[in-house]
């Protein structure tokens, strides 16, 4: 586990983990970066009452640089990724190892399980596990279990993620998904199963939700960039949305223009663009949001326009190649 500034959530992850209903012997290794929350001062007196915590240190800081100094660190041939974000269930080790061995698979994993606990992190957990918010992948939203393209976090043989490579310390995020694409380039099987469902913390607030899928955008477009044949059209959707709903804009500021200079102002028709996508936002706040109660619905007419705006201009600029430029001001 990769740790950095989450004194807020490090103790729940790390308790779901000492809590696994595992047989054989495990460790909890934390890759520990230069927190100033308080995180670090946690970190150490759980370790000092558990043997099985293990700290290294992460002096990047970074996730993927965090992961591969743990991993190298493991004593174990079975490497079990974890967020601390996350909460596992009890029986995720044991379900983990028992498919990676059933199956032969070199990756194993499941759902994302976003759940809230305030109003704005239930909407934000709603957009997550709907088609409207994050494309209905089955990471989120479930699915048949079998061979995949990718899959949350990741049970992994440690000789088979080694040989490929580890992660690649050059990409802050999207790794996950370009360690599985070594992977299985290199002829090895990820293997998705919905029986492993991993609780999963949103972000508190919009800003920090904000930062973080400008983020994850800007590193989904410098991979589209970089392995064409690997994407799928549902990368494309948010970042041609953006780029509608700000031409409809700009036309309709033209057809104002056009109209204060007395000429037939036709460029207000561009309009229609961001007209239809605030009805389609809040079309989705009605059929999807109302379960959550009411306030988590009005958040929901925030949260879905931010993770779509925030993830598609990240996108956009990521793969017009200014990843290095901005990834810098935008967090973990």
């Amino acid at each position: 586990m990769p740790v950095l500034n989450e004194v807020t959530h490090v103790r729940a992850a790390v308790d779901s983990l000492l809590q696994q209903d595992y047989d054989g012997p495990f460790e909890v290794t934390l890759a520990l970066g230069p927190s100033i929350d308080g995180t670090t001062e946690l970190v150490e007196e759980m370790a000092a009452v558990d043997p099985r915590i293990k700290i290294v240190a992460n002096e990047v800081g970074s996730t993927p640089a965090g992961l591969n100094t743990a991993i190298r660190a493991s004593t174990y041939p079975v490497i079990i990724r974890v967020d601390a974000h996350s909460v596992l269930p009890p029986n995720y080790a044991r379900i983990a190892v028992e498919t990676l061995q059933r199956t032969g698979a070199d990756n194993v994993g499941g759902i994302m399980d976003a759940q809230g606990t305030s109003p704005f992190q239930k909407a934000v957990a709603r957009a997550y596990g709907t088609r409207v918010g994050l494309g209905g992948t089955p990471l989120h939203v479930g699915g048949k279990e079998g061979e995949s393209e990718t899959v949350y976090l990741g049970c992994f043989r440690k000789d088979s993620i080694v040989k490929v490579g580890l992660f690649d310390e050059g990409i802050k995020r999207g790794q996950d998904w370009e360690l599985n694409r070594r992977l299985r380039e290199a002829g090895g099987t990820v293997w998705f199963t919905p029986e492993l469902k991993v609780i999963y913390r949103p972000r508190p607030s919009v800003s920090r939700l904000a930062r973080q899928m400008l983020s994850t955008g800007l590193w989904r477009g410098e991979l589209a960039r970089r392995f064409p044949a690997d994407n799928g059209i549902r990368y494309f959707i948010p970042p041609a949305m953006v780029a509608g709903v700000i031409l409809g804009v700009l036309l309709g500021l033209g057809g104002l223009v056009q109209a204060i200079a007395g000429v037939q102002p036709w460029l207000l028709l561009g309009l229609l663009i961001p007209a239809v996508y605030v009805v389609f936002v809040i079309a989705a706040t009605i059929a999807v949001a109302r379960p959550d109660g009411f306030r988590a619905s009005v958040w929901f007419l925030v949260v879905l326009p931010c993770i779509h705006f925030c993830w598609g201009l990240g996108f956009l600029l990521g793969y017009l190649k200014l990843t290095s430029n901005i990834t810098a001001h935008t967090g973990r």
